[in-house]
């Protein structure tokens, strides 16, 4: 674990796709080429949660509750644009933005939020995919929950496979889930009439205000936010004013078209339920599994439960990749601290699969949907603090220059925080006073109710402290360096190092990396020629071995010292033992190097995993430059 220089978000597939170099290709291709960011962001919109959200809104109120999703999705749309305005113009994401903007303590604060609803996305996630699971081979839910551990390390080969692999894996679980849906609709035959009918407002009672408030929780999530304004810029983008306008322009046609993709899974699920639990006055479903076990007899067919299953399952795995995603974001934005993605992996889907099983374990399957809406729940009121500093930064006309939004954009936005803020107020009071009627544990209580006042604190100060203090001014996302200052450079030149140290594993690639040295080096250079042996004896005796494996390598290591002394340059050998990152940083620190050459061999797969961190890790210890010279 490590902080982290690097100022990219996503700095793996940091401005990985070209879309500067479409000279001489059709129209649709160089537009294409900016589409995909926001089809990742879609699946955390039908995600599990949101089945249970939907499936409580349809079976219990009909078609009263579709206005909702519509508005939901609306407000999805405008808040996922100034995402993105966010990420493309500034080159920051919402988490780098905060860090740079607010005081330090508050950040923790906005950080801690930030990973419970990244801990509630994924506990839906879990849920989900295993209630499926278990609904397609009939195991226990606790081993189901268990099975989700397995696709733990899917982000990572996602990754290297690169980002537009990325997105079409993503995009062919959303057509699944799509496909199946439209199936089941087509077995429902839903009334159009009472369909269109469900998009005029209205509140049909008291009780519909939990389910109301969790279908916008489930719908907008914050941690969407955070994760919009990083993908957008994992497309490399000609930085003047025509090229940021077209990526704002053809990356809210890419938000529209996924989020009203999302919108219609969302409405399908909502639908569904009206249709074939609501109408028969089956209004009691206690969630995921009960509409799948009751949807073959009411729909007579055995299809249906089937696809019901296979979506869920599909939902909830794309889901898990994307909120992996913005748990890296939220943690290195605000900590600039980065971990192994295969531990962040770990820890993000541990902390979902331990309160799952407790939960199974103590109280039953049972309350598995009662977990579901309660994470949309928890959703919801992390809202506010994740939009309320996007709103302040896209509003800022100091950074934003002319991309800042309109004024009319302002009011909306600000608008729409208002009704999500009043309907997490609404619903957090009303439970409040309904605990006090009934509840007798004064601790409870006085607990409660102060993290009510502490949140409501909170979120008054986020939003007026830009307003207070100086106006936020946050760095570019690049130096910028006057005229001046360049032609005071004069000519280009190779820096020169009196100390260079090489990580040399006597392959055909060594005469690349020395010969990278040498262009580096002045007269009087003095160089470290590093290898690590790892033989079974170095391993259990580490220095005091002395095999033939040891003792050969050392005697390649002196032959190619003797060549940089023959050209008049001080060489010195130096062997390290068994762990080859560890060693490595070990014998550059006590050579006194200035600069470390290593080489990437371009390992892939399994390869990568054994090969490829040795570097990662090595340049992250050294605090002298370190140049990667590749195969």
């Amino acid at each position: 674990m490590t902080s982290s220089p690097a100022d990219s978000s996503l700095s793996e597939v940091h401005g990985s796709v070209d879309t500067t170099s479409g000279a001489g290709k059709p129209l649709w291709k160089r537009t294409l080429v900016y589409f995909g960011p926001a089809y990742l962001v879609s699946v955390g919109y039908m995600d599990p949660g949101n089945w249970a959200s939907d499936l409580a809104g349809g079976s219990q109120f009909g078609y009263k509750l579709l206005w909702v999703l519509l508005m939901s999705n609306l407000m999805a749309l405008l808040l996922q644009s100034l995402a993105a305005r966010l990420g493309i113009v500034r080159g920051r994401d919402l988490a780098q933005a905060n860090r740079e903007a607010y005081p330090k303590g508050l950040n923790i604060i906005l950080y801690v939020l930030a990973e419970i609803a990244i801990a509630a996305t994924d506990l839906a996630e879990v849920l989900g995919m295993a209630i499926g699971i278990q609904l397609l081979t009939g195991i226990p839910l606790i081993w189901a929950v268990l099975i989700t551990l397995c696709d733990t390390f899917l982000l990572l080969l996602l990754q290297r496979l690169g980002m537009r692999k990325m997105e079409a894996f993503i995009i062919g679980l959303i057509a699944i889930i799509g496909v199946s849906f439209l199936v089941q609709l087509v077995m429902a035959k839903p009334p159009m009439g009472d369909v269109v009918s469900g998009l005029v407002p209205r509140i049909p009672s008291a009780a519909a205000l939990f389910i109301i408030t969790s279908i916008i929780g489930a719908t907008v999530m914050p941690h969407n936010l955070y994760l919009h304004s990083a993908l957008v810029q994992t497309r490399k983008i000609r930085r003047d004013d025509k090229g940021i306008r077209r990526a704002l322009k053809l990356n809210f046609i890419d938000s529209t078209i996924a989020l009203n993709l999302a919108f219609f899974v969302n409405a399908a699920i909502l639908v569904l339920a009206a249709r074939v639990f609501f109408h028969n006055g089956v209004t009691d479903v206690a969630g995921i599994k009960q509409a799948h076990q009751l949807m073959e007899g009411m729909l007579g067919s055995k299809l249906a439960p089937i696809l019901f299953a296979v979506a869920l399952i599909a939902a909830g795995q794309s889901s898990t990749v994307t909120g992996t995603l913005a748990g890296q974001i939220v943690m290195e934005g605000y900590l600039r601290l980065r971990i192994n993605p295969w531990m962040r992996r770990l820890l993000t889907r541990l902390l979902a699969i331990v309160p799952a099983v407790i939960v199974i374990l103590f109280f039953g399957e049972d309350k598995v949907d009662a977990m579901l809406l309660l994470s949309q729940v928890i959703l919801s009121l992390q809202l506010g603090f994740a939009i309320v500093p996007l709103i302040h930064f896209v509003s800022n006309k100091q950074t934003m220059g002319a991309f800042v939004i309109p004024r009319w954009v302002q009011v909306l936005a600000w608008l729409i925080t208002a009704v999500l803020v009043y309907l997490n107020g609404r619903m957090v009071a009303e439970q409040l006073v309904e605990y006090f009627r009934t509840g007798d544990n004064f601790v409870v209580m006085m607990l409660g109710s102060g993290l009510a006042f502490f949140f409501a604190v909170l979120l008054i100060y986020i939003t007026v402290y830009p307003l207070i203090r100086k106006p936020l001014s946050l760095p570019p996302s690049a130096p910028i360096v006057h005229p001046e200052a360049l032609h005071a450079l004069g000519a280009p030149i190779v820096p020169a190092y009196s100390a260079i140290a090489l990580a040399l594993d006597f392959s055909r690639f060594d005469q690349t990396l020395l010969a990278h040295a040498l262009g580096h080096a002045k007269p009087g250079t003095r160089f470290v020629l590093i290898h690590v042996v790892e033989s079974a004896s170095a391993r259990i005796h580490g220095k005091e071995s002395d095999d033939l494996e040891t003792r050969k390598d050392l005697e390649q290591l002196e032959l190619y010292a003797e060549e940089l002394r023959k050209l008049g340059f001080e060489a010195g050998t130096l062997l390290g033992y068994h762990s080859r990152a560890r060693e490595i940083v070990r014998l550059v620190k006590e050579s006194g190097a200035e600069m470390l050459i290593i080489g990437a061999h371009g390992h892939r797969g399994m390869l990568d995993w054994i090969y490829g961190q040795t570097i990662d890790s090595v340049r992250h210890a050294l605090k002298i430059p370190v140049l990667i010279v590749s195969a």
